[in-house]
């Protein structure tokens, strides 16, 4: 057993794999359907736990209608970060996962014009999203609630 031990630690220190390199945990608690009814509709759907990779999609109807493509992957640094493409827009802006304790997550980018900060924070069936300037002089808030697929607020 303990020669068996010994180069299965043995195999991962040669392939690189270590607690160090692993990487960063990713926010799987965003996964699933999300809908808030307040002054319109926004839903945001997640999807991809436990893959490293989160896709989300969110939906705006009413006065400021319009869609988004989401994404919160790994980046260059070896981190996450949060890629927004609002209404498809490419290249996707990149926010920088800063901060990832429990059930909540901030995303920042310090050069973009507005926003600069992201923020998601999960209480059980609510998702409350933030985004904000980095002196919290401008922003916006959404609750959601855990939805079925497609349900709308009608």
């Amino acid at each position: 057993m303990r020669a068996s031990l010994l180069c299965l630690a043995s195999f991962a220190s040669a392939c690189g794999v270590s607690a160090q390199n692993a990487p960063p945990p990713t926010p799987d608690w965003l996964s699933g359907y999300w809908l808030s009814c307040e002054g319109g509709q926004v839903a945001e759907n997640w999807i991809g736990a436990g893959s490293g990779t989160l896709l989300g999609a969110n939906l705006t109807r009413g006065e400021q209608a319009g869609f988004e493509f989401l994404r919160i992957a790994a980046n260059a640094s070896g981190g996450h970060s949060y890629y927004s493409m609002p209404n498809g827009r490419s290249p996707a802006t990149e926010f920088v996962m800063v901060s990832l304790a429990g059930d909540r997550v901030v995303f920042e980018n310090l050069t973009h014009d507005f926003p600069q900060r992201i923020i998601y924070e999960r209480n059980r069936e609510v998702l409350h999203a933030r985004i904000e300037s980095v002196d919290a002089s401008q922003g916006m808030d959404w609750s959601f609630t855990r939805a079925e697929m497609d349900a709308s607020c009608e």
